[in-house]
């Protein structure tokens, strides 16, 4: 395995060695920091992304409180985080949710679990694309259309291409400078929203303006907490590139639970700056102002300033796109490191300059730049296609979680450097039972006087997922090709 020549040699063989226990060598570079890591799952989370795409359906969905969903959704994915933490301590492999199913369950469910998350990451990808184009088009003042929006993402996705094949170094250098325009351009732009242009009062995060659903407010919040249950999912990324941090057992859960921390706060903050911001609430729940955002920035900024923070909005979408291409190109290599899918031979392969899997990335980009091509001739189609992004996700995980909960049933007893000792059953439990509550809350039809296919297309789009992945899966056989190690984490503990 190359190593950094930055890296302490007794370090560098360690993970070697650590790697070579688990059934694997690798030629990934291990040169990303403990910040780095923590920078490229904070850009995948992005809570500016999440925050301003999502903001104004949910302000005018559920009211202020929409608010109070960040928090009890982060608290959701917190528990999810930590048992993952435990499981890529102690299987610190490049891919994430596959070798981690791997070696919990075994090849059969791994094989599902990476066919799930790598199409919906490839979704995500085309549809943080696409909703980048309204926010390149208010920056560079042009209205928004299709066509334009299909243009900014392919361009978008190419450019985010590049970066990933200039390698390890360039993907976290771009991580860092993401995370902090973000960072600090989300608590300048709040900071200012709160200080001079705040026109609720704090008390509005508990008004609900009234707001019904069959007598009930309740139904109003679950719709408006999708806009938490869209975020909070950029923490697994931190494993996606395993053999890429030195000392992965232990840095990699710490740089997972900072993302959950510092993005959920940063989210919680920007939320609750743009809701005091909002001069007229009735207005935006009664659907006279529907996008409130665009209102506060133009009020608050003016047209010039309003620009300069749709530049910031843009680094966001764009340090995004990147972070989650780089997560699928590593699954895809894990996949076919263990020939699990149709062209393992190119696509386990790692430039010898760059030292990243270049096949691989050229099918994460090409595979999102098809879904958002057929935008342009079937967009009720692609919009079915994109409703699966979020809830692939949650399904990804929630089988990650379900795979620990088995391995625990038959004796497994995390042994990596971060474990949460007896606390990890009802974490495990928590995690599982807030997971499913999500997903069916993220699925459950909300538009009556829609056509079928619009209030069940997460359902369906999710059936046709998984039915696609079962056939290949009976039909090829794809498990049965590779010898390496599965399902065995309970005999590691015995």
């Amino acid at each position: 395995m190359s190593a950094s020549s930055d890296l302490p040699t007794p370090i560098a063989d360690s993970d070697a060695e650590q790697l070579r226990k688990l059934g694997y060598s690798s030629n990934f570079n291990r040169t990303m920091s403990l910040w780095e890591n923590f920078a490229l799952g904070f850009t995948y989370l992005s809570p500016v992304v999440g925050v301003y795409t999502l903001f104004s359906l949910c302000l005018a969905a559920g009211g202020p409180p929409m608010f109070w969903a960040y928090l009890l959704v982060g608290c959701g994915q917190l528990l999810v985080c930590l048992i993952f933490g435990e499981v890529v301590s102690q299987f610190p492999i490049s891919g994430g949710v596959y070798p981690w199913a791997r070696r919990l369950v075994g090849a059969r469910w791994a094989w599902m679990v990476g066919w799930i998350h790598s199409i919906a990451l490839c979704v995500t990808i085309a549809a943080v694309a696409v909703g980048a184009g309204p926010y390149l088009a208010a920056m560079m003042g042009f209205e928004p259309s299709n066509n334009t929006n299909i243009i900014i993402a392919l361009v978008l996705t190419l450019f985010a291409t590049v970066i990933n094949l200039s390698g390890t170094k360039v993907l976290a250098r771009i991580a860092m400078f993401g995370f902090l325009c973000e960072l600090v351009g989300a608590m300048v732009v709040g900071l200012y929203l709160l200080v001079c242009e705040r026109h609720q009062p704090i008390s509005v995060v508990f008004n609900t303006f009234d707001i019904r659903v069959d007598g009930s407010y309740l139904p109003a919040f679950l719709t408006a907490s999708l806009a938490g249950m869209f975020l909070y999912y950029g923490f697994e990324a931190c494993g996606e590139v395993a053999e890429e941090i030195p000392n992965p057992g232990k840095k990699i859960p710490v740089a997972m639970r900072m993302t959950i921390y510092i993005g959920g706060i940063a989210a919680m903050f920007a939320c609750l700056a743009l809701i005091l911001a909002v001069p007229d609430m009735h207005a935006v729940i009664n659907g006279i102002d529907k996008d409130p955002v665009k209102t506060i920035l133009n009020h608050a900024f003016g047209s010039m300033g309003s620009k300069v923070v749709m530049g910031v909005v843009m680094i966001s979408f764009t340090s995004c796109v990147i972070s989650l291409q780089a997560a699928v190109s590593r699954l895809l290599h894990s996949y076919a490191r263990d020939e699990m899918i149709i062209g393992s031979t190119m696509l386990r392969k790692i430039s010898t300059r760059t030292q990243v899997p270049v096949a691989a990335l050229f099918v994460s980009g090409v595979v999102p730049a098809f879904i958002i091509l057929l935008g342009y001739f079937l967009q009720d189609a692609v919009a079915t296609i994109v409703s699966f992004a979020a809830i692939g996700i949650y399904l990804a995980f929630q089988m990650i979680v379900i795979a620990a909960l088995y391995a625990r049933a038959r004796g497994w007893k995390p042994s990596g450097n971060f474990t949460l000792g007896a606390f990890g059953l009802p974490v495990n439990i928590g995690a599982l039972a807030y997971g499913a509550g999500a997903i069916i809350n993220m699925s459950w039809p909300r538009n009556p006087g829609a056509a079928w296919y619009v209030n069940y297309a997460m359902i369906l789009s999710s059936a046709v997922v998984i039915s696609i992945g079962l056939l290949y899966m009976l039909i090829a056989k794809p498990f049965a090709r590779c010898n390496k190690p599965a399902g065995d984490a309970w005999k590691i503990s015995q």
